[in-house]
């Protein structure tokens, strides 16, 4: 039973990255992966969206990027099952370590409960054959992708070998508190769609509230009455709800209200 809910803060931002996830002309909210130095898998010359690698498409919205093909990035969460060859068995996965984990675990969040990943994108268009930011398009903070937990992987003996490859099943991570959640294989309050997806560019996907910066939100006035990790009844001001700069997990029980609101935003 689904008990808790965490709005996940993911892809390329101001330290990681540095510019904006695109929103592609076809409307696909392509979260940047963070680059990864320590990471033995995924270098970014080895993703794909469709006929383009990741390292084109960061190359063409910032052409003087430090980035390389060869460079790796933390390919997490790891929902798109086209964007690099896969073993077999491979489902959705997420995985999480540190004091971001333990804050899910200190909030009693486990098995059915529902990860709602958000991040920093742009709307991006073609211009004379290449990928870039639309003129004036705002900075905003749009969920793009959902994963349901249907078993947390919490020791290395215990990781399969289709996963193998996820960064949070290297060695280096068993050594700390560190864990990789799996997808359900349906959604158990939807059970017509899949534990875990990638989601298209659509308002209602769109936290920032139109006209502010991406870290002013515009939460229905049901919010005001939930309790939001990171966050307090001072986070509600003049303009909106001002979301916490820090943080990875930001955690909360659905009501019934909130239940709907997900929907909505899953839904096509």
């Amino acid at each position: 039973m689904l008990q808790k809910i965490s709005l996940s803060r993911k892809g390329f931002d101001s330290g990681y990255g540095k510019i904006p996830s695109p929103i592609l002309p076809d409307g696909t909210l392509l979260s940047l992966p963070i680059p990864d130095s320590t990471s033995t898998e995924n270098p970014y010359g080895n993703l794909v969206y469709e006929d383009k690698t990741f390292i084109d498409i960061i190359k063409d919205l910032s052409p003087n990027t430090e980035l390389t093909p060869q460079n790796k990035c933390h390919l997490d969460p790891d929902l798109n099952k086209n964007c690099r060859p896969r073993e077999i068995g491979w489902i959705p996965s997420f995985g999480q370590t540190g004091s971001a984990l333990s804050h899910l675990k200190n909030h009693s969040f486990g098995i059915d409960d529902l990860f709602l990943f958000f991040g920093w994108f742009k709307q991006t268009e073609i211009y004379n054959g290449r990928l870039r930011y639309c003129k004036g398009a705002p900075d905003i903070h749009a969920i793009f992708g959902y994963l349901q937990v249907g078993r947390i992987i919490d020791n290395k003996d215990n990781v399969p070998s289709w996963l193998e490859k996820h960064p949070h099943a290297d060695e280096r991570h068993w050594g700390k508190d560190n864990c990789i959640y799996t997808s359900s294989q349906n959604l158990t309050f939807m059970n017509n769609l899949p534990g875990a997806g990638l989601l298209k560019f659509n308002s209602k996907r769109v936290l920032t509230k139109t006209g502010c910066s991406r870290t002013i939100w515009d939460l229905p006035d049901f919010f005001r009455e939930i309790d939001i990790t990171y966050h307090s009844k001072k986070s509600w001001i003049n303009t909106g709800f001002k979301s916490a700069c820090k943080g990875q997990e930001f955690v909360f029980s659905p009501t019934s209200e909130v239940l709907e609101w997900v929907k909505e935003i899953i839904k096509d």
